[in-house]
């Protein structure tokens, strides 16, 4: 793709263990397109989160190029891979991550301080609202319904203007009710906003909303596919 956001090419992840050295990532080949929904599809143990975490520069790969947002990852010290992360992903997370001592506005207006915004509070408020939580402003995490806490997350990952939007498995602590209007929120808001969005997921329904499907095992990537809605579509 000659417009990606992200870039990889043999991507090698290996860990330690105490059964010795495990290979995570064996020669991953990846490029995501500006403004796309990538869904990461496989069975548990296959990559997909660690897949994720290399994206967001929260794991090193061990070998092989990885490019995001025109930045060279393997390149860059802990503090410019914050940076990076600051100012071009926004991460959402299965278990949220919400900061307990924090109210859901000071939780979504922190990346926003982070980058020295002036309007952090305001924008803050304004990104909650969108996703239907003015009512909830100075409510804390445990004051929260789990779908109030994952929208948020979802807010706090969105507002600072990530050009991608990270998710693992962002229902997955969810019914089925709460994680459809989540999922609902995540894409309107991909689309206004134009970022990319590469997710982990397990619901095969929701991977083939996505513009692409990945499929991963053993730390390959095998086949990807458009989802047959997608290519009737562009038919």
């Amino acid at each position: 793709m000659t417009d990606s956001v992200a870039f990889l090419r043999d991507v090698q992840l290996t860990l330690p263990s105490k059964a010795g050295s495990v290979d995570i990532l064996r020669g991953i080949d990846l490029d995501v397109a500006r403004g796309e929904t990538l869904g990461l599809v496989g069975p548990s143990g296959s990559g997909k989160t660690t897949l994720l975490m290399v994206l967001a520069g929260l794991e090193r790969a061990s070998s092989g190029v990885v490019r995001v947002a025109d930045h060279d990852l393997s390149s860059l010290d802990e503090d410019a891979l914050a940076l990076f992360r600051r100012d071009h992903v926004g991460i959402i997370f299965q278990a949220f991550h919400l900061i307990p001592t924090m109210t859901a506005l000071e939780n979504v207006a922190i990346p926003l301080e982070f980058k020295g915004d002036e309007t952090a509070f305001a924008r803050a408020e304004d990104r909650l609202k969108r996703v239907e939580l003015g009512h909830r402003l100075h409510h804390y995490p445990g004051q929260l319904s789990g779908g109030e806490q994952q929208r948020v997350a979802l807010a706090r990952a969105l507002a600072a203007g990530a050009s991608m939007i990270l998710a693992d498995e962002p229902t997955g602590n969810l019914d089925q009710a709460t994680g459809s209007r989540i999922i609902d929120l995540l894409f309107t808001t991909q689309r206004e906003t134009g970022s990319t969005l590469v997710m982990v997921t397990h619901d095969p329904d929701l991977a083939a909303r996505c513009d692409r499907i990945a499929h991963i095992a053993d730390g390959q990537i095998g086949e990807v596919e458009v989802p047959a809605e997608n290519r009737r579509k562009s038919a």
